[in-house]
């Protein structure tokens, strides 16, 4: 095919290979919207879940997937003696732990973990912040979380193993010897306990699969201008001389 002085004639692989490429890149980015949506979709579902009455966790093993966003009323008794610190955690700028504290169901054996909110790190690290419990039983209300339950390293100078960088739920259990529901509970009630609850809800993360889209849609819009490119050349006529 020749245009004002201009030929374009690839040939039969580079065909191949480029239009290979296109597909693959624009399956990709096809891929990370149909993934985008998902997201967006099971985010509205959540945030509807968030807005629904209170529910009761009761006294017997649950599924994190039928309270994961919702609200929740726990009746219980908490137990000050297994309180932990997760390490790392801002506020405003300033440094400070997350106070982790099982909650004994009612009359049950099962426990929930509840993350009553953060504490402001003193200036000797080797000394914790004091906490006040409840000593009596209460009704504690919040939002259901993921536990994530990773791999556990505690924090090499602290000796008492009261300070955890993540939260493992089995070895809590292992180490504390109770039993703890699959959940966490972020308080929200406002007790007067001198730790702030000032939790936000995560976004459905659908933009960055959005980002990888357009990342993929753009290799395949650069294949084309690259194929284009190589094999767009200019036309070697000869002039006949009179």
């Amino acid at each position: 095919m020749t245009f004002k002085g201009y030929r374009f004639r690839p040939k039969l692989w580079a065909w191949l290979v480029t239009i290979s490429f296109v597909v693959v890149f624009s399956k990709l980015g096809q891929w990370q919207l149909s993934r985008a949506d998902e997201k967006n979709t099971r985010f509205e579902q959540l945030e509807q879940l968030s807005k629904e009455p209170a529910i009761n966790i009761p006294g017997n093993k649950v599924k994190l997937q039928d309270f994961q966003y919702r609200q929740v009323e726990v009746n219980g008794r908490y137990r000050p003696e297994l309180t932990i610190f997760l390490d790392n955690k801002t506020y405003k700028g300033h440094a400070g732990y997350h106070v982790l504290t099982p909650l004994q169901i009612g009359n049950s054996q099962w426990h929930v973990m509840v993350n009553r909110g953060w504490v402001p790190m003193g200036y000797d690290r080797s000394i914790l912040p004091e906490v006040q419990t409840i000593p009596e039983d209460a009704v504690i209300t919040g939002t259901v979380v993921s536990p994530e339950v990773r791999m556990l390293e505690l924090s090499e100078s602290v000796a008492s193993e009261k300070v955890w960088d993540r939260f493992d739920l089995e070895l809590f259990q292992e180490k504390a010897g109770i039993n703890v529901q699959p959940v966490m509970v972020l308080q929200q009630d406002q007790v007067d306990d001198g730790l702030i609850r000032d939790w936000k809800m995560p976004d459905s993360g659908a933009s960055k699969n959005i980002g990888y889209a357009i990342q993929w849609f753009s290799f395949a819009a650069t294949t084309i201008i690259i194929f284009i490119v190589l094999n767009v050349k200019r036309s070697n006529k000869k002039i006949q001389q009179t």
